[in-house]
């Protein structure tokens, strides 16, 4: 069985006092696994991520942990263990990919891995030398998946990672989860049922701020997913 990479027991956050967007939330993530987080807009999935990667400081949480140890969300020590991609990310616009590439391997101390393979099963070859400034949205989210997955940190973390991207992209995407518990943990979050149907180990429901449904293996079916959201429209 596997062992607990990352857990969280009883998280709530909010951007404004009295205003929970997250309420009471606790999951655990094991090791070398592929988790798909799936909610409606509003759900909570993006500031679950922002709490974790230490952006968002309006928050309580009973208990959390990474490989049974407990830690902080801003800690040096948990930052270098875990790397996100959001849906949009403006920072770090006046460098180009190349040089984000190399800021990012010196900050993580880490050698990073095929990086023109990932360059080009995402078709980036053209864009490689530009700043991200310069770069379409779906452009710089690419930059930043391509960072994600040559990176490989312990725990990745995707937010809507298909938004923006065209056909092709989007299927080298799901074969990049699907073969990521090779090197880790990967948990993404998506309002998309394709994206998690076709690459999650587990499935999490998120709904009103807390996780009232998780699917496991065979239980992965579109139908049981729809009616867990209660809502038909999910595409």
């Amino acid at each position: 069985m596997s062992e607990s990479l990352f857990a969280v027991n009883g998280l709530s956050a909010w951007y404004e006092p009295g205003k929970k967007i997250l309420k009471d939330l606790s999951l655990e993530l094991k090791e070398n696994e592929i988790v798909g987080m799936i909610g409606l807009n509003g759900a909570g999935k993006t500031t679950f991520l922002k709490v974790i990667t230490g952006l968002l400081k309006g928050y309580e949480v009973s208990g959390k942990s990474f490989k049974g140890s407990n830690i902080e969300f801003r800690d040096n020590t948990f930052k270098n263990k875990r790397y996100v991609v959001f849906a949009e990310d403006s920072s770090f616009q006046y460098f180009t990919f190349r040089e984000y590439l190399t800021y990012v391997g010196k900050a993580y101390k880490k050698e990073l891995h095929d990086t023109e393979e990932l360059i080009k099963g995402f078709h980036f070859e053209e864009f490689a030398d530009k700043l991200l400034k310069d770069l379409s949205t779906g452009n710089q989210k690419k930059a930043f998946l391509i960072t994600g997955f040559a990176l490989r940190p312990e725990l990745l973390l995707l937010d809507e990672p298909v938004n923006g991207l065209d056909f092709q992209s989007t299927e080298f995407l799901y074969s990049l989860i699907s073969g990521y518990k090779k090197y880790g943990t990967l948990l993404f979050s998506s309002h998309i049922l394709e994206s998690i149907t076709l690459t999650s180990d587990r499935v999490l429901v998120l709904e009103n701020g807390h996780i009232t449904k998780s699917f496991a293996g065979d239980e992965i079916q579109a139908t049981a997913i729809r009616e867990a959201l209660r809502y038909d429209d999910v595409i």
